[in-house]
Formats: C-alpha cells, sequence, structure tokens
C-alpha cells in the first residue's frame, strides 16, 4: 500500500491525557503503517477547527482527530466547509467516544491505529445546526447542558463518573419549556418538552438503545422528544436508559426520522452539539448525506460491542 500524508489533531487533554503520553508511539505505529503523519496540538476551544481546515488547504490525504467527541465535532466542522475533502480518521481517547462507539473504532489506541493503517472508508452523514456540523448527536433542553458544564480537569480525574456528578446535581432543577418542532414531511408539535435530541448515530451519550435504528449511512435524524413529566416520570425514565431498556414506546416520548426540523422557543433554550455549547435556539438541522468519508472498521466489530455499551449520564 502507499504511504500517505495525515494531520494528527489532537487534544493533549482528553481521556486523562492519554493521547499526550502516548504520542510518541501513536506516530511510530502509524509510520509503520504507511502514514506519515505530522501534529497538531490544540490549544484552546475552537482551535481543532483551524487546524483542520488548514490541514485541508496544504493537500493532506488524511486528517487524524485524537481526543472525544468535542475534538471530533471540531475537526468536522474544520474540514466541512470545504467543497473536497481528506477522509478523516479517529482515535477515540475521550471520556465517552460516541462516535467511535457507533462505527466500530476500537477503544485501545493500538487497534484504532492499525484501523487507520488498513485506510478502509465509509461515506457519513453530516448533520448541520444551523451553522455549525455534528457528526452524531444534537440538542437542547436542561439536561443537555451536563456535557459541556463539566470541567475538562473533573473529567480528566475522574473519566465518566463527572458526568454522574454533575447529571445528579442537575436532576433537581429539570424543567419543561415550550417549544416549537416543525419537522419536513412530519409535522409540528408545539408543547412543553423537557428535553430533544436530533441523533444520527445509535450512540447517544454512551447509550446505544435511545435510538437503536439510527444511523450515519440511512439519510435521516432520528428525532427524540420528551414531553413534560414530573420528577418521579422522568427518574423512571432515566432508570430504563441507563439499564439498556427500550424506551421509545413510553408515551413521554415524540420519535420520527426526517431530514430537516426546525425548532424554535421563545425561551432561551441552549444547544449541545456535539457535546459543545451551540449556541440557542431557534435552530435549524439539516442533513448532508454522505458529506464525510470516515475511516472505519471494515467488519463493523469493535472492542465496545464486545464489552457491551459504555454508561454516562449525558442526555
Amino acid at each position: 500500500m502507499d504511504t500517505i500524508r495525515a494531520r494528527l489533531i489532537y487534544n493533549p487533554t482528553s481521556g486523562r491525557e492519554e493521547v499526550k503520553r502516548k504520542l510518541a508511539s501513536i506516530l511510530q505505529r502509524l509510520e509503520r503503517g504507511g502514514i506519515e503523519t505530522s501534529c497538531h496540538a490544540t490549544e484552546s476551544k475552537g482551535d481543532a477547527i483551524h487546524a483542520a481546515s488548514d490541514a485541508v488547504e496544504r493537500g493532506f490525504d488524511m486528517i487524524i482527530a485524537a481526543g472525544g467527541d468535542g475534538t471530533i465535532n471540531e475537526v468536522v466542522n474544520g474540514m466541512s466547509t470545504h467543497g473536497k475533502r481528506p477522509s478523516l480518521g479517529i482515535l477515540p481517547l475521550g471520556t465517552t467516544n460516541d462516535f467511535a462507539r457507533a462505527h466500530g473504532i476500537p477503544r485501545k489506541w493500538e487497534d484504532a491505529c492499525d484501523l487507520l493503517t488498513r485506510r478502509h472508508t465509509t461515506p457519513i452523514d453530516v448533520g448541520q445546526a444551523n451553522d455549525r456540523h455534528f457528526i452524531n448527536i444534537s440538542g437542547g433542553g436542561s439536561l443537555t447542558e451536563v456535557t459541556y458544564e463539566v470541567p475538562s480537569k473533573l473529567k480528566t480525574m475522574v473519566g465518566q463518573l463527572a458526568y454522574y456528578m454533575k447529571g445528579l446535581e442537575k436532576i433537581t432543577r429539570l424543567h419543561p419549556t415550550q417549544m416549537k418542532i416543525t419537522a419536513e414531511g412530519i409535522g409540528q408539535f408545539d408543547e412543553e418538552f423537557m428535553l430533544f435530541l436530533i441523533a444520527n448515530s445509535n450512540s447517544v451519550g454512551g447509550f446505544d438503545r435511545l435510538a437503536p435504528n439510527a444511523s450515519t449511512s440511512d439519510g435521516v435524524f432520528d428525532v427524540l422528544a420528551l414531553r413534560k413529566c414530573n420528577l418521579p416520570e422522568f427518574i423512571r425514565i432515566a432508570t430504563m436508559v441507563m439499564r439498556g431498556e427500550p424506551v421509545l414506546n413510553d408515551s413521554h416520548f415524540i420519535h420520527f426520522q426526517t431530514n430537516k426540523v426546525v425548532v424554535e422557543s421563545d425561551h432561551r433554550v441552549q444547544l449541545n452539539v456535539d457535546g459543545e455549547f451551540g449556541g440557542t435556539l431557534p435552530c435549524t438541522f439539516n442533513l448532508l448525506p454522505g458529506h464525510l468519508n470516515v475511516v472505519v472498521d471494515e467488519h463493523g466489530e469493535s472492542s465496545y460491542r464486545k464489552n457491551g455499551p459504555g454508561r454516562a449520564l449525558q442526555l
């Protein structure tokens, strides 16, 4: 196989700083597999967007995002605005790694590097929330704020436990918000919701049973909206989710598929885009089918599936 040039964009604080500690070994393994790799360490929020855009303009054959879903999201945003895009590789070294979980990308860095050297790619759909791109999930409502409110240092210290801690802190302050959801080909819902989720893959906050049929290659979003409910009802639903039990048939949920959604509210509702703050409503969500080519496992298998679904309170 011919040698290719790659740009590795990594977050030095992700996943208990594993990528920083393993960087020399990662580069050596990629080089042995025919991928000549140079690096860019992110220094601040948004840095990976500019680094990825620069890498596209410099003609790299592959861009590798090393870190969590937030780092991957920034790299996707840097790549997606260009007409001609290289393939995207992923080293899932963050806390939850939803996208990697949904696409058979192993969590062990050695196995993930070997997957990259095989260079098997598949086109994936990319979501667009106003002018922001996402590949896994977007949403709004008070509990969706958990992921971007958890301090990076706390995630580095205790991993997924940080999300549990933040979720428990917020749970007594949950409240419904009047929203209007207008979906292409479906209709309109104007009522009070606890939260809404626009899922592009079947791994949502570490859970794979919330939107089990969602896929980044089906050309549609899976939209979930949780109607107004009291605290005991919410705890019951959250317990079902954490146990991996199906919840879409619960009367409190609205679920449908579409390629375009508009969500509006007279209240301030913050958006979560791939685990990061994405502005506030109103928002138009559009699907861009087959927008990026991502290096994935050719058999769709990974250590995530072998070891079972992860658990993190990140709705």
